[in-house]
């Protein structure tokens, strides 16, 4: 069944970790197996945020063993890549097996995505890192469990951005871990993030077809395959609107998803129309999540709300 939701601040920032916990924690009911977060902070200095894991919970002692393997290697990442002028230049907010890295450009922020692929290959070559997100204002964090466990865990709630989508799992066709777990990055493009709720008839179709271009998968999610392909319609220099529209021409099945970049958020739904999503927008504030309760979860006074249409396409901007 699952759960997504999305919120949007037009023209400021807002207490975003603390809004999307109380979004996903009102859908705890349609998946109670993980929750993810892709929230969307202020750039700073241009630097990149990556944030990776190094094990399951279950693996957590062995996930120490990688993590240090990355940070005996860092010095070995920066001289490869000097190059580039790009250096890992902190690290902080260690949770047990997921980390959070500052990635600085020396030249200023680039939106190369030649230089990001590098930077994240070389990452995940030490065996057992899996790169979560990449981006100057994602981060992206999921885990098992709900909203409150997941968001005290890796302290979001006071998370200041401008906009984020979130997503509770019910796991139906593959593990509850969390690569299994969305939301998902749309590997290795920055700031571009995905919450999905249904299923693609034309998956392998589609995924074998970017395969070829040279994109790689993280998973076997078909959520993860909306990613890559908005990604990869983009950077063909086709705006984020279009790239939805085709998605739901040339996608088959029945799906509701939302998508975010680093200054937009979207919404798409089948021509079908079968999995559900409300929707609330004022002058300042847009709410869209699979059920009102979500958004009334942030919202105590009265609130009008509506449902978009089958094959109804929708993009807001901060």
């Amino acid at each position: 069944m699952c759960g997504i939701a999305g919120l949007i601040h037009r023209g400021g920032n807002a207490e975003i970790g603390s809004e999307m916990t109380s979004m996903l924690q009102a859908l705890k009911h349609r998946g109670p197996d993980s929750t993810g977060f892709a929230l969307y902070g202020v750039p700073q200095n241009g630097d990149y945020m990556l944030r990776f894991k190094v094990a399951e919970q279950e693996d957590m002692a062995h996930g120490f063993d990688i993590h240090d393997e990355v940070k005996r290697r860092k010095a070995e990442v920066d001289l490869r890549i000097q190059s580039d002028g790009t250096k890992i230049v902190t690290e902080e907010n260690a949770t047990e097996y997921a980390f959070r890295y500052r990635v600085q450009f020396a030249n200023g922020a680039s939106e190369d995505q030649t230089k990001l692929k590098r930077l994240a290959d070389y990452i995940e070559d030490i065996e057992g890192a899996e790169i979560l997100s990449m981006g100057r204002g994602l981060e992206l964090v999921k885990d098992l469990g709900d909203a409150i466990r997941v968001s005290d865990q890796y302290q979001l709630g006071t998370f200041n951005g401008t906009h984020a989508i979130g997503h509770t799992r019910m796991a139906t066709e593959s593990d509850v871990d969390i690569r299994s777990a969305h939301p998902y990055w749309a590997y290795p493009f920055s700031d571009i993030a995905v919450v999905h709720n249904g299923q693609l008839t034309n998956y392998w179709t589609f995924r074998r077809e970017l395969e070829r271009r040279g994109h790689r998968f993280m998973s076997n999610c078909d959520s993860e395959l909306i990613a890559v392909y908005l990604a990869d319609r983009m950077a063909s220099g086709i705006a984020l609107k279009e790239a939805m529209d085709l998605s739901v021409s040339e996608l088959d099945g029945v799906f509701t998803y939302l998508v975010a970049t680093a200054d937009s958020l979207g919404m798409a739904k089948d021509t079908m129309a079968a999995k559900p999503m409300v929707l609330y927008e004022s002058e300042s504030f847009v709410g869209v999540a699979s059920e009102e309760v979500a958004i009334r979860s942030i919202f105590r006074d009265e609130i009008d709300t509506w449902d978009p249409y089958e094959g109804e396409v929708m993009v807001w901007q901060i």
